[in-house]
């Protein structure tokens, strides 16, 4: 038969080893007990990919604010279906072309006004030549400046483009008639309509339409 001993009649190595053992035994489960690392509810799910967002530029804000809004509409016209077509590149075209044709068309020469020409205008330029040349009134023109220009209207027609300009200039002219040279300056207010066809293999445009204009 086993009798209990007291525990003060156990021995004392005993008595450490069981404490040791309780405290172990606290501990691990203090630390097994807890969550530990990450676990799998705490995986950060990826935030959704954005969805680009097409941002498209107003006409306005594409080509500037010195471009009428109206202007600015026809244009963007234009540009989709012509990448190429920029307004100011197309104003420093019709600024060397408006002088060119004012400055031909006083001189008479039909060469260098036939590639610029629509037929219709040309034909009205050809007999208004003709005319002078018929009294023997012989001209010559120059711009005392740079002419301004301003895009006034684009509009698109199938694969016809038509940009309308309106120039404001200042001329002098040198005339010469029976035998009497005279000079005189004016100011010119005039809405000139270029057109071209889109995708033609020649990318020049063309003098279609003159009209006056106010200053």
């Amino acid at each position: 038969m086993l009798t209990r001993r007291p525990v003060s009649e156990l021995p004392i190595e005993l008595i450490v080893f069981a404490l040791a053992a309780a405290v172990l035994l606290f501990l691990l489960y203090n630390v097994l007990g807890k969550k530990v690392g990450r676990q799998p509810e705490d995986v950060v799910q990826p935030a959704p990919a954005a969805t680009p967002q097409t941002t498209q530029q107003s006409p306005q804000a594409q080509f500037g604010p010195s471009l009428d809004p109206a202007a600015a509409e026809g244009a963007a016209q234009l540009k989709a279906r012509d990448p190429a077509f920029e307004p100011s590149k197309f104003l420093d075209g019709a600024r060397q072309a408006y002088e060119t044709i004012v400055t031909a068309y006083a001189a008479g020469d039909r060469d260098t006004l036939k590639p610029l020409l629509a037929p219709r205008v040309a034909e009205s330029f050809n007999a208004g030549i003709a005319a002078r040349e018929e009294t023997g009134r012989r001209e010559q023109a120059e711009l005392t400046h740079p002419p301004r220009a301003d895009l006034d209207h684009v509009e698109v027609h199938g694969d016809l483009a038509r940009a309308r300009v309106r120039f404001l200039a200042e001329v002098r002219s040198r005339i010469e008639q029976d035998g009497v040279s005279t000079q005189e300056e004016r100011r010119t207010a005039e809405l000139w309509t270029f057109e071209r066809r889109i995708g033609a293999s020649d990318p020049n445009w063309v003098l279609a339409k003159v009209e006056a204009a106010t200053a």
